[in-house]
């Protein structure tokens, strides 16, 4: 029977015990206490014994995993059961230090209790620990879909009363009347055209955004007792509530807020905008060698002003790589394989005001090396038992300027933080995702090479898959509107464009 799981300093100072039988606390110190004496530095065992108990233990750097266990205990399910726990601390901290232990304290305790129930041993790993501690509710999901379905609809109406207020408060003052009443608001006394006004007014009020106050994190990575929903279901709902019209403020980070800057809109949209988006998917093998890589990018048209809704799009493509082009079934393919024009089949007809109208797409695949746009070279070699890790980047397409690169490689789990030795531009290392992501502002012509240099515990394979992720205001294939004329007269319209280059998959197996 496992009588107790602590985490104890080398002088036998309890910082975290769980007791899964029933004893005092003077009594589990008192065999904290006796611990330290009773081990023999001479031995190479990793459990003593006294009268009564079996402690057995694993050195974690300044501190002891220990297990307090009766002696009839099957000792070879003990150490298997310490395996366990010592596997789960660096899962929740992020040193081994007292200090550490202790923050995240109550978070070890249910960790601990997953493992082992009234003394014993509970047939469980590590993910499934990881799952039950997060208290993960699929019937809290479905309550918070149902809230958000009802919450939609409710807005919705809103905005539709909203909007017939407003619609016949204009018709009235148009015709010269009053404008109607309400049934159920106000007294008889208020004409009817301010209670309109005064009922509008209120419900636009309540549609005005909402500043929602950044959510404070917990430090530690656990959810337990917590029934809030998992990050990324709540950035779903965030997603949902901005594409709702709510103004929502969230702790973002330098990443964000660059990605943000980059893909800005044009200040002054014209009433014929374009977006024109590409979207790489990109593997390739560490010892060199590009496995797959697939780009697939459109021009999406949206006008806003129904008198250049009969126009044609003029595009210029200088691309050289064999790129696949595509044209919508209703725009006029001849038209575009004579003179590179984009115009719909019937000139008489227009196009679709206020959306956003995909009129061509394009796609390239291919292996060829030479059109990676940034190789990378990841180069770990052992040394002793630690291992050091070169890895570069080179900007292999110089008309590219790539903004907000992030390089993200994988680092062994438990060993610590990387010592970097030599770096160009900035790094941040994520403890509880064992991730060491290399940060670059700008990769352009002036500036298309650099490395980082870095050394862990660990093994070569332990590095990979690398992923890359950036953005761009540039696009690879060298496709672009230069000219947008109308049907009728071919004169100029002035036009506003938009271009994004995104990574789907960027990956070094």
């Amino acid at each position: 029977v496992l009588l107790a799981a602590a985490v104890c300093t080398k002088a036998g100072k309890a910082i975290v015990s769980r007791q899964f039988v029933e004893m005092t606390r003077t009594r589990i110190e008192g065999l904290l206490a006796a611990f330290p004496k009773l081990m023999n530095t001479g031995k190479q065992h990793t459990f003593v014994e006294t009268e009564s108990v079996r402690y057995v233990y694993q050195p974690m750097e300044k501190l002891y995993m220990v297990l307090i266990t009766t002696k009839n205990s099957n000792i070879l399910e003990d150490l298997e059961t310490l395996r366990l726990f010592s596997r789960v601390i660096p899962e929740y901290c992020r040193a081994l230090e007292e200090n550490e232990i202790s923050e995240h304290c109550f978070d070890l305790i249910f960790a601990f209790d997953e493992i082992v129930a009234l003394g014993y041993r509970e047939n469980v790993n590590l993910a499934q620990i990881r799952t039950f501690t997060e208290m993960d509710s699929h019937e809290e999901k479905v309550f918070r879909a149902v809230r958000e379905t009802q919450e939609r609809e409710a807005k919705a109406e809103m905005r539709r009363k909203a909007k017939e207020l407003q619609q016949a408060r204009r018709d009235a003052e148009r015709q010269g009347k009053k404008a109607p009443g309400f049934g159920g608001f106000g007294s008889s006394a208020v004409s009817g055209g301010t209670t309109a006004a005064m009922i509008t007014e209120t419900i636009i009020e309540t549609e005005k955004p909402k500043v929602a106050p950044a959510p404070a994190r917990p430090s530690g990575p656990s959810k337990a007792l917590k029934l809030g929903a998992k990050g990324k279901e709540v950035d779903n709902f965030v997603d949902k509530l901005k594409l709702e019209g709510e103004n929502i403020m969230t702790s973002v980070g330098k990443r964000s807020t660059e990605a943000a800057k980059v893909l800005a809109p044009p200040v002054n949209m014209e009433s014929v905008h374009m977006k024109i988006e590409e979207k790489i998917s990109l593997t390739c093998g560490r010892d060199g060698g590009l496995q797959n890589m697939e780009l697939h990018g459109m021009i999406m048209l949206h006008i806003s002003d129904e008198k250049f809704a009969r126009i044609r799009l003029h595009v210029e493509n200088e691309d050289k790589r064999g790129v696949q082009l595509q044209t919508h079934p209703n725009v006029d393919k001849k038209l575009f394989t004579a003179e590179s024009q984009i115009g719909l089949k019937n000139p008489e007809k227009s196009f679709p005001i206020n959306s956003d109208v995909g009129v061509l797409k394009w796609r390239l695949q291919t292996t060829e090396e030479s059109f990676i746009p940034l190789t990378i070279n990841c180069w770990p070699s052992e040394s002793g038992n630690n291992c050091d890790v070169n890895i570069e980047y080179e900007l292999q397409e110089e008309s590219l300027e790539l903004n907000d690169v992030v390089i993200t490689i994988p680092l062994p789990s438990g060993v610590g933080a990387p010592v970097i030795g030599e770096i160009d531009g900035e790094y941040r290392h994520d403890s509880r995702r064992n991730l060491l992501e290399w940060c670059l502002p700008v990769i352009d012509a002036k500036n298309k090479s650099g490395s980082l240099e870095f050394s862990i515990a660990g093994q070569p394979n332990d590095f990979f898959p690398v992923q890359v992720s950036f953005i761009s205001k540039k696009n690879y294939c060298n496709i672009q509107v230069t000219k947008v004329t109308q049907v009728d007269g071919n004169s100029p319209v002035r036009f506003s464009t938009e271009t994004t280059f995104l990574v789907d998959k960027y990956e070094i197996l």
